[in-house]
């Protein structure tokens, strides 16, 4: 499933314009972009935690050429899954 299959549920099951539930959708996403970006973590029960971790700068390797290469420090995210979503994709309900 994708955003635009996301927002075709949604917009089916509550009955709204696609419009709407595609505002719905962009609004949720947003949201928890915007809170990973100031470095909080976003909980949502019964379906997982998204984070932040940090990665230290490190010396790689160009895999063609093999000449070493600086990666610089950086934040990815990161989600770990919730129990009851665990449960229910398992078949545990």
């Amino acid at each position: 499933m994708n955003r635009s299959d996301l927002v075709e549920v949604i917009a089916k099951d509550k009955n709204i314009a696609r419009r709407q539930a595609e505002r719905a959708v962009n609004a949720v996403f947003g949201a928890i972009a915007d809170a990973m970006h100031a470095g909080d973590r976003v909980e949502i029960r019964g379906f997982g935690s998204f984070t932040t971790r940090d990665r230290e700068a490190y010396v790689g390797r160009n895999p063609r050429t093999g000449t070493q290469v600086k990666v610089p420090s950086k934040r990815l995210p990161f989600f770990r899954v919730g129990k009851d979503l665990k449960d229910r994709i398992n078949g545990d309900d």
